[in-house]
């Protein structure tokens, strides 16, 4: 008898997060689910793993692992320590907050899919826009859709899925869009203040993120209310860059 397949869950906004319930809901009637998970919110740690002290795995319910570590820990640990078997699917996600543009280099979600596409597993990332009273309605059948997708046609190698989507209501989305990655625009978003002791402290972000106008870009697609599909390639060597690069006099 055919075994079904068996989906790695992960994230980096912890193993209690709405996001990933909501996630392990939808998908649990596509294949046998294991959760293999941050114990707490681990957002834009990028695609940092930790070598420099002891990572502890604490089980949670029959298949849930909550592990003191980053994303990329934790899918390591999943893989080559605590799965059975290797994964035919890895789902990082539902993110509450949009990683779209730039964004992808800091995200801890995203860098769990990317870890999983290192390791020959075939993976995506979810996550949901905006800052607060996150709807996951729409993005978890998505996540089905896609889980599907995956399962049945499988991914290019080195390469992974990330899904935004807009948070509405999904009979307020119209639909999903395969897009490219959008650029940021980099404005002052450090802010600088003093401490009761009179000394400067200093926070980074807070402002709304601006982007790029470009009509094919994942931004641009949430701001139409389509839900963005963006493919995204782990070999970032400029080509276009090799040939004039051999001619410099280094």
């Amino acid at each position: 008898m055919k075994k079904e397949p068996l989906i790695l869950l992960c994230n980096d906004d912890g193993i209690y997060s709405g996001g990933l319930k909501a996630l392990e809901k939808a998908i649990r009637p596509l294949g046998t689910l294991y959760i293999v998970a941050p114990d707490r919110d681990q957002s834009t740690v990028s695609h940092s793993l930790t070598l420099h002290r002891p990572l502890r795995i604490h089980r949670r319910g029959e298949r849930g692992y909550a592990v003191n570590g980053t994303p990329t820990d934790c899918v390591n640990l999943a893989i080559n320590t605590i799965l059975p078997r290797k994964p035919a699917l890895l789902i990082s996600g539902i993110n509450k907050g949009g990683n779209i543009g730039d964004d992808v280099t800091y995200s801890g979600t995203v860098s769990a899919a990317m870890e999983g596409t290192l390791l020959g597993i075939p993976s995506f990332a979810i996550s949901v826009m905006g800052r607060n009273d996150f709807d996951f309605g729409a993005a978890t059948s998505f996540a089905r859709r896609v889980a599907r997708a995956i399962l049945e046609n499988g991914l290019p190698k080195e390469t992974l899925l990330n899904v935004n989507v807009p948070s509405l209501p999904a009979k307020r989305i119209l639909g999903y869009t395969v897009t490219q990655q959008g650029k940021r625009v980099y404005e002052e978003v450090i802010t600088e203040k003093i401490d009761p002791r009179g000394k400067k402290y200093y926070w980074i972000g807070g402002d709304e993120l601006k982007y790029k106008p470009d009509g094919a870009s994942d931004m641009a697609a949430i701001r139409k209310r389509y839900i963005s599909i963006t493919p995204i390639h782990l070999d970032l060597t400029d080509y276009a860059f090799l040939d004039e690069l051999r001619q410099w006099k280094i």
